[in-house]
């Protein structure tokens, strides 16, 4: 493992595999086109597939992920990050409280949490998240039916003023956007339709990469 990468401080882009948003690409296939474009993090969200398949797929991503030095964290599934030795979980507001998941994931692992407003991004901090995941900052109920409505990018800014975590900026972020929401705090990007359902996702992944670091460049 790239030690810099246990840092959250040190990631740009984090793709969300996503099976149902286009038939017939497969959470690894995501995954793996993702690792090759240069993503930083791969999280495997699967909100309704069992627990035996998301161990299945867990580890086969988790073997990619080890081989290109990535990190691979687990959507929801505390249980299934354990077991296949992911490097960290994700959860959200309406899932197993923060405190709780910080308690039964070892200190190596990283705690991620997703907040829609600064009270919960407050809270996800406090209960011992290592960064949060912060939107949906632009239109995103086509991938995340549950997103709500676009938050916009005064939330970021709020939430990056008042935290002392990793911020990382999630819904409807594309190619065309992702410079203003860099340049209003974001410290990553996370995407799941920007790559997903691009026709290479090989290519879409590394022009984002690419963008987001030409942004960070502008910010410094």
């Amino acid at each position: 493992m790239n030690s810099n990468l246990l840092s959250p401080w040190n990631w740009n882009l984090y793709v969300i595999t996503d099976e149902h948003l286009y038939k017939g690409r497969t959470h690894q296939e995501i995954a793996e086109a993702a690792i090759r474009g240069g993503a930083e993090v791969i999280q495997l969200r699967d909100k309704t597939a069992s627990g035996k398949y998301l161990y299945e797929t867990g580890q086969n991503i988790r073997h990619l992920t080890h081989r290109a030095e990535v990190i691979f964290i687990v959507n929801d599934r505390v249980d299934v990050a354990l077991a296949v030795d992911a490097d960290g979980a994700h959860v959200g507001a309406k899932d197993i409280p923060w405190k709780a998941a910080r308690r039964l994931l070892p200190s190596s692992k990283l705690l991620g949490g997703s907040a829609r407003n600064l009270a919960e991004a407050l809270e996800a901090e406090s209960g011992g998240a290592d960064y949060v995941g912060v939107g949906p900052i632009y239109e995103a109920r086509n991938t995340k039916p549950d997103a709500g409505i676009p938050k916009g990018l005064e939330l970021l800014t709020r939430v990056k003023e008042r935290l002392k975590i990793p911020i990382i900026a999630i819904g409807g972020i594309n190619e065309a956007n992702v410079a203003e929401v860099i340049a209003a705090g974001a410290d990553a990007i996370a995407v799941i339709s920007a790559i997903v359902t691009a026709d290479d996702m090989v290519d879409a992944t590394r022009r984002l990469h690419e963008r987001i670091l030409e942004a960070k460049a502008k910010r410094t």
